[in-house]
């Protein structure tokens, strides 16, 4: 287990304005297999003829399947060089992500704040999923606790 300094941060850990993002693929395999794993089991997740003739004319993925993706994301990218812990995160589904669908996931830092009594950092995060033409699918904001670790303490 990794030890952490619980000493009064100094250092601000984070560049506000950094921004870090991965690509996601939504074909209907991922789609289905999702839905199934969180307990999804709405039609237009699942089943392509009721899809082809609901709103959307085509699977979609669940909304769990997008937040989930950036989330992970979020995580992935502090935990790299923290001891880090998300605080809270909403997103907002601006458009239904439709089969096929292959979008950048991203966050940007917006904000960083010492917070001794925690041993940390809150960081704020904006993010959204966005196709290759700028169409936003999905918005977000997050907060996350960072702690540097011992041997990486300013």
């Amino acid at each position: 287990m990794m030890s952490f300094n619980q000493r009064t941060p100094t250092s601000d850990p984070v560049v506000v304005g950094a921004r870090f993002e991965r690509r996601a693929v939504f074909d209907a395999e991922s789609i289905r297999q999702f839905a199934t794993l969180s307990g999804d089991h709405n039609p237009l997740h699942h089943d392509a003829v009721a899809a082809a003739a609901g709103p959307f004319g085509r699977l979609i993925a669940s909304g769990p399947h997008v937040t989930s993706l950036m989330m992970g994301l979020d995580a992935t990218y502090f935990s790299s060089r923290f001891e880090a812990l998300g605080l809270e995160f909403d997103f907002r589904f601006v458009r239904a992500i439709p089969e096929g669908a292959e979008l950048t996931l991203e966050w940007t830092i917006t904000g960083s704040e010492a917070k001794p009594s925690l041993s940390g950092y809150i960081v704020s995060v904006e993010g959204r999923a966005v196709d290759d033409e700028g169409i936003v699918y999905t918005t977000a904001h997050g907060s996350n606790l960072l702690r540097t670790p011992k041997g990486n303490a300013p």
